[in-house]
């Protein structure tokens, strides 16, 4: 899957790779992602620091941040209100264990665009992408 464009002066359909930060104090979580957003065409840059991943947020603009909820050095809301302040651009996904939904609850109201609850299925993952890169006007297509 890729996401495509079309531009407005000619009309051409453009390829261009979403780009997403996920973040989870977990290496595991990074590697086991990564790979899969990597394989449909996205650009992918995991951290497991949520303090170096905002400093990141600092430099670029991503289309979609994959969070966890629980870290040690930052929350993941504490991520959200960080891209929040900075874009309005950038869709947020929550990922959680079931133990915190009241946290997941409370991103989405300041503003997440989904939250995925832990374990989930990689398909799951592939279709809140997909449906947040559909709101970001780029969908994701199979090729």
């Amino acid at each position: 899957m890729v996401a495509t464009d079309r531009t407005e002066e000619t009309g051409e359909t453009v390829t261009t790779a979403l780009e997403i930060m996920i973040v989870d104090d977990e290496p595991t979580v990074g590697r086991r992602l990564a790979p899969v957003l990597a394989k449909l065409g996205c650009e992918v840059e995991t951290f497991v620091n949520p303090r170096e991943a905002m400093r990141r947020l600092d430099e670029k603009t991503f289309d979609i941040v994959i969070t966890d909820v629980v870290m040690k050095e930052a929350t993941g809301v504490q991520v959200l209100e960080h891209v929040m302040r900075n874009t309005d651009h950038t869709k947020v996904i929550i990922i959680t264990g079931f133990a915190m939904m009241s946290l997941a609850r409370e991103a989405m109201d300041k503003g997440a665009f989904d939250f995925l609850a832990k374990p989930f299925h990689l398909d799951d993952l592939r279709g809140v992408v997909a449906k947040a890169a559909e709101a970001l006007g780029t969908p994701l297509e199979i090729v």
